[in-house]
């Protein structure tokens, strides 16, 4: 999808005004095989006419989990243009967002203390999964004119009936955005019949 969205709107989408933001990362090289940033650069941002100013990837070289969540915070921050969201102008237009077969988004995963950060953007996620995770917050989350859950996979099904229904057990169900949320979800996470 991302090549044929690349190639179809070359010339009609504005790539030029458009800046890509991360939601989460795992804390590893841009180059390894688990990075967020590597699955989006050779899928889409490599494809398309993107200017690599535009492009603002989460440090996690060179940096402690804890000082590239400050730093992102600090682009977010500048790239916004005030140091608190303000609920009548969204940081984003459009947030996509994963689902988790434990019902995390981005890197909020249930029973962790980033669940109950209301005043950081972005904070470091240490000690829930093998590798430490740098995630925007709910605050940060939240702020998007229209946000998105892409749900793909039989093994997400559970996990998207139960956000369907309103399961506040699940991170991804106190994701309130100040704009529309919509959820999307393939066959197999639905649970189509074809």
């Amino acid at each position: 999808m991302s090549v044929w969205l690349s190639r179809l709107s070359r010339d009609r989408f504005p790539w030029s005004r458009t800046h890509w933001f991360w939601g989460d990362e795992r804390f590893v090289a841009h180059d390894d095989a688990l990075s967020n940033y590597r699955m989006v650069r050779e899928a889409l941002l490599s494809l398309a006419a993107i200017p690599a100013t535009n492009i603002h990837a989460i440090p996690t070289e060179g940096v402690s989990p804890e000082s590239a969540a400050s730093a992102y915070e600090r682009e977010l921050k500048s790239f916004y243009g005030a140091e608190r969201l303000d609920p009548a102008r969204s940081l984003f237009d459009v947030t996509l967002l994963g689902l988790g077969p434990d019902g995390h988004t981005a890197s909020l995963f249930p029973n962790t203390v980033v669940l109950a950060e209301r005043d950081r953007w972005v904070a470091a996620v240490v000690g829930a999964k093998s590798e430490a995770r740098i995630t925007l917050t709910y605050p940060a989350l939240e702020s998007s004119r229209n946000a998105a859950f892409l749900v793909g996979g039989g093994e997400k099904r559970a996990a998207l009936e139960r956000l369907r229904r309103g399961d506040d057990s699940l991170p991804a169900a106190h994701l309130h955005p100040t704009g529309a949320l919509w959820i999307f979800g393939d066959a197999a996470a639905v649970g189509a019949v074809s």
